[in-house]
């Protein structure tokens, strides 16, 4: 089983994201299935390794995180474009829960993630061929301003990621719900 685990936005943010696609020639646009929030990639796994990270997932507690599309950027290998993404911010609560997440699979006898977190929305991909075309710049000029209303994510959700000659297809295997996200305090008047 081919794994990971992530938070989904609402159905108006995935389509107002999906506004923002097109315009880059040979990219892969994610289509409205795709569209996800990873918190933590596994890869490839056995069914007991699968169970013991549900298992560990299923214990987590944390609150829904409070989040906005803020801009796009893309990820680069040897100086070629291979995904462009919408980003998300504030970043705190993403970071704090893709932070239990990683404590979960560690549990589970996953070896811990080495990257960066970078709380993200994969919009597209791209194949080498296209990864140094001038479009890319344009979309990213064009869409800079990109951003949404706040909103929350409450499930997280472990995905089974099927490989295909079309790109990847995901397929949720099991969804828990976060805690109602915490509310900013209030300062009250004359207090």
């Amino acid at each position: 089983m081919r794994l990971f685990v992530a938070l989904r936005p609402p159905p108006s943010i995935r389509q107002s994201l999906l506004a923002a696609t097109g315009g880059v020639p040979h990219a892969r646009w994610q289509d409205d299935a795709q569209l996800h929030c990873t918190l933590r990639f596994i890869g490839d796994v056995d069914r007991p390794q699968a169970e013991d990270v549900a298992a560990a997932l299923a214990g987590l507690y944390a609150p829904a995180p409070q989040v906005r599309i803020a801009g796009v950027g893309r990820f680069a290998h040897k100086g070629r474009t291979d995904t462009l993404w919408a980003g998300l911010a504030p970043g705190d609560a993403l970071q704090h829960l893709a932070r239990k997440v990683e404590q979960a699979c560690v549990r589970a006898g996953l070896p811990p993630e080495r990257r960066a977190y970078l709380p993200h929305v994969t919009l597209a991909r791209l194949p080498r061929s296209a990864g140094a075309a001038p479009e890319i710049d344009g979309w990213l000029a064009v869409h800079a301003g990109l951003a949404s209303p706040a909103f929350a994510m409450p499930h997280l959700i472990l995905y089974e990621s099927h490989l295909g000659g079309e790109g990847a297809s995901y397929a949720p295997v099991m969804r828990w719900p976060l805690a109602p996200p915490v509310e900013p305090p209030q300062v009250m008047p004359g207090s």
